[in-house]
């Protein structure tokens, strides 16, 4: 297999009671993080005080290396 630049995401380790901002798109705006699954996430606005439940969405860049790819274990 040949050899790319690979960029690596993780899923952000949220907390609950975590107070977060989020600079773009549709959940743009101030939230708290209070409460987390394996799947999903709620938030709270702390304006409307009204909580959704989303999938989980925030990924972090872990690493940026060059690896196969595509890797035969995906």
């Amino acid at each position: 297999m040949e050899k790319h630049d690979v960029t690596i995401f993780s899923p952000y380790p949220f907390e609950v009671g975590q107070k977060i901002y989020i600079d773009d798109g549709r959940r743009k705006g101030d939230w708290e993080v209070v409460a987390i699954d394996d799947l999903k996430v709620m938030l709270k606005c702390p304006v409307s005080l009204r909580e959704f439940e989303f999938n989980r969405f925030c990924y972090f860049v872990k690493d940026e290396k060059e690896i196969e790819w595509p890797r035969k274990d995906s």
